[in-house]
C-alpha cells in the first residue's frame, strides 16, 4: 500500500514540476529573426532586440543579415545604456568589415557612445563646471570624431561630427586653461608654460587661444625667458593687434 502511495506522490510531483521553456525562435528563418529584432529595437525593447540580434548571428553567422546584426546590436547596446558592450561591438564590426558601407556609421556611433557616456557631456556642462567631468571621456570622444572626419571628410555624418568636434575642442581647451590658471595662482610658472603649450598645440581654433597666449606670455616673463616671451607677444600682435 505504501509503495502505491509513493508512486502516486512521485507521479504527482513530476506532473506539477516546472515545464521546459519553449523557444519561440526555434523555427525562425534569418529573415524573421532580423525583422523581429528590428521591430523590438524600434519599439525600444532594447534587451529583447539585443537577444534576437545575438541569437541571429549565432545561428546564421554568415551573410548580410549577420553583418547588419553586428552593427544594429551595437546601437541597441548604446540605447540600453551599456556603453562598454556597444564599443566592443563597434570595434569588432570595424575590424571585421573595414570597407563596409556602414563603417563610417560605426565610427560615428563610437563618438556618440563616448560623448554620452556617464550622462550627456552637455548636461554636465549645464549643471556644473566642465572640469569636474572626466576629461578623458571628452578626449576619447574628440578623437573618435576626429578620426571619422579624417577618414570620411564628406560623409553623411561629417556635419554633425564636425559640430561636436568644435564643441569638444572648446570644452577641452577651457578645462586645460582652468588648470593652467590654477598653476598660475600657485606661481608654478613651468607648469603654466607646459600646459599653455599643450593647449596651443592640440586645440588650435578654440575659444581660449588668446587667453592662453596671454597666460603663456606671463609665464615666460616670470621665468625670465625673454626670447620666448617676445615670440609669444609677436603672435598675439599678429593675430589680435598690437596694444596701443
Amino acid at each position: 500500500m505504501r509503495f502505491i502511495i509513493f508512486i502516486t506522490i512521485a507521479f504527482s510531483l513530476t506532473a506539477c514540476g516546472p515545464s521546459k521553456e519553449v523557444d519561440i525562435t526555434a523555427d525562425w528563418s534569418v529573415e524573421q529573426f532580423y525583422r523581429e529584432a528590428s521591430a523590438e529595437l524600434a519599439n525600444e525593447n532594447y534587451l529583447t532586440a539585443i537577444e534576437y540580434y545575438e541569437t541571429l548571428e549565432s545561428r546564421f553567422p554568415f551573410g548580410k543579415y549577420a553583418t547588419q546584426a553586428q552593427i544594429d546590436v551595437a546601437y541597441a547596446y548604446y540605447k540600453y545604456d551599456e556603453p562598454d558592450s556597444a564599443l566592443t561591438a563597434l570595434d569588432r564590426f570595424i575590424k571585421l568589415h573595414p570597407r563596409h558601407p556602414s563603417v563610417d556609421y560605426a565610427y560615428y556611433l563610437k563618438g556618440l557612445v563616448n560623448f554620452e557616456r556617464g550622462g550627456s557631456i552637455l548636461d554636465v556642462v549645464v549643471d556644473r563646471d566642465v572640469s569636474e567631468f572626466d576629461k578623458n571621456l571628452m578626449l576619447t570622444s574628440y578623437n573618435d570624431f576626429k578620426l571619422l572626419l579624417q577618414r570620411f571628410p564628406s560623409g553623411k555624418y561629417s556635419t554633425d561630427a564636425r559640430e561636436r568636434l568644435v564643441y569638444l575642442r572648446n570644452e577641452l581647451a577651457k578645462a586645460d586653461f582652468r588648470i593652467a590658471n590654477y598653476y598660475a595662482s600657485r606661481e608654478a610658472w613651468v607648469a603654466v608654460s607646459n600646459r599653455t603649450k599643450y593647449i596651443l598645440h592640440n586645440f588650435q581654433g578654440s575659444s581660449v587661444i588668446r587667453s592662453t597666449l596671454e597666460l603663456q606670455l606671463k609665464a615666460y616673463q616670470q621665468l625670465g625667458l625673454e626670447d620666448r616671451a617676445d615670440d609669444t607677444q609677436r603672435i598675439i600682435d599678429l593675430n589680435y593687434g598690437a596694444k596701443s
